[in-house]
């Protein structure tokens, strides 16, 4: 099923094309609008849905309010809920991922955390204890994200080739820059100081830009930052490869400091936490906040990286585990269902 919040062709057919995913049986449609509006529209097109097909497990994803929407909604029609990359925690609780986060775990029946501190995290709200009263059960899997980006890599440095030349960009020879949550985007107080801190890079900023920083970069004077280069959206594989080339990445979403982590690229992350600490403790993950001169010192103090990789997140199978667990988990319901029923 597939929510319809991304609708720009970077961010939504063109990955079912490159990853070769079979388009969605279900395609909800719902767009963009106001926190209230797309959560009203998503329960109003996910119930009918759901209440039709009445699957064995609603799995869903990561915090954002499709995850919420989708928790709730299988919660209320009495269906059994998977979250797929559980625990994850900032602990900063006005935070709407956050929010989305605390509630789905709390809904969940199976809880697949990225990382072993997403069990822990669990562990502490008293999810997947011997105390819990629900039994629910918490596995560590990994991370998905992994498992694409190594099924991807070999494609990455073909990639480049048709992408960097037409961008007058050479392997090592930029940053990049992601710009889309809130609080750094919703007002020109917000997003221009952040830029403006961008003209102390000694490279090019490639920025390719979020369909809702766009509509902010209208109003203010972007192109007064010199060296800061706009482009439209990338595609996965192309997302990646600027990833890979760069010199560093500068940005604010969650998914591209693992990525970045992941292709051992060092990483400035303009928030004062991250859901994924291991990144910052492997010393590939600076926090600076919304703060520019902490940016500008960042860009001016190259991290020291570490000789050995860590891998908190997994060995690129994730994708195997969950699958395991779900029909274990099914098979269990049917045979303790077959047991009842012949009492």
């Amino acid at each position: 099923m597939h929510t319809g919040q991304h609708y720009d062709y970077e961010m939504d057919a063109l990955l079912f094309e490159q990853l070769c995913l079979p388009q969605p049986d279900y395609n909800l449609g719902v767009g963009s609008g106001t926190q209230s509006a797309q959560l009203g529209n998503l329960f109003q097109a996910l119930e009918p849905v759901l209440a039709f097909e009445m699957p064995d497990w609603v799995l869903v994803y990561g915090d954002t309010n499709s995850t919420l929407a989708g928790a709730l909604m299988a919660s209320r029609l009495g269906l059994r809920v998977a979250h797929i990359e559980a625990g994850c925690r900032s602990y900063v609780a006005s935070m709407p991922e956050e929010q989305n986060r605390i509630i789905t775990d709390h809904l969940s029946t199976l809880l697949l955390t990225a990382s072993p501190a997403g069990n822990t995290n669990l562990l502490r709200e008293g999810i997947g204890s011997p105390g819990d009263p629900r039994q629910r059960t918490v596995e560590f899997v990994g991370d998905l994200m992994l498992d694409v980006l190594l099924s991807s890599r070999n494609r990455l440095d073909e990639t480049a080739k048709s992408l960097l030349p037409p961008l007058g960009l050479t392997p090592g020879g930029y940053y990049l820059l992601t710009l889309h949550r809130a609080e750094n985007t919703a007002s020109a107080e917000l997003l221009l100081p952040i830029l403006s801190a961008l003209q102390s890079a000694n490279l090019p900023v490639v920025f390719p830009v979020h369909p809702r920083t766009r509509r902010m970069l209208a109003q203010i004077d972007a192109a007064s930052v010199v060296n800061l280069k706009q482009i439209p959206p990338l595609g996965y594989f192309e997302m990646l490869c600027a990833i890979k080339h760069s010199r560093r990445v500068i940005t604010d979403s969650g998914g591209v400091q693992k990525e970045a982590f992941y292709l051992r690229l060092p990483c400035i992350t303009l928030r004062r936490e991250t859901e994924w600490p291991e990144t910052v403790d492997a010393g590939l993950n600076t926090l600076v906040g919304m703060d520019p001169v902490a940016l500008s010192q960042a860009l001016a103090n190259p991290p020291c990286l570490p000789a050995d990789y860590p891998a908190p997140y997994g060995d690129g199978a994730a994708s195997a585990k969950v699958l395991d667990l779900l029909l274990y988990a099914s098979d269990t319901a049917s045979r303790q269902l077959s047991i009842a029923n012949s009492e």
